[in-house]
């Protein structure tokens, strides 16, 4: 059985950061007596603790940064190759004054 992974830990680690205060302060609220304000924070809580997995979700996990970068890399050799190659057909910009 796979324990926890360190990416699934750190966004865990991160969301409690940020939704701690808010659960104690939600849970403030509420033994004051102030139940809106209470449920508001403890709602809030929940999706502070939820957006650290949804924003790695919606950017992609290391896989798909290491796939990006690969594949940004592969691009830039072609355009590379395309340019020289098209630099090497076209007259610069010097040439093309002359012959006018």
């Amino acid at each position: 059985m796979k324990g926890p992974g360190i990416l699934w830990m750190l966004q865990t680690a991160a969301g409690l950061s940020m939704a701690g205060p808010m659960f104690i302060i939600g849970l403030e609220f509420t033994r004051d007596g102030q139940l809106v304000g209470g449920v508001g924070f403890f709602a809030l809580g929940v999706v502070a603790l939820y957006f650290p997995t949804w924003l790695l979700g919606r950017i992609g996990g290391p896989r798909a940064w290491i796939a990006r970068r690969l594949e940004r890399r592969r691009a830039d050799d072609e355009e590379a190759e395309q340019a020289e190659s098209e630099s090497e057909r076209r007259p610069g910009l010097l040439e093309r004054f002359r012959s006018d």
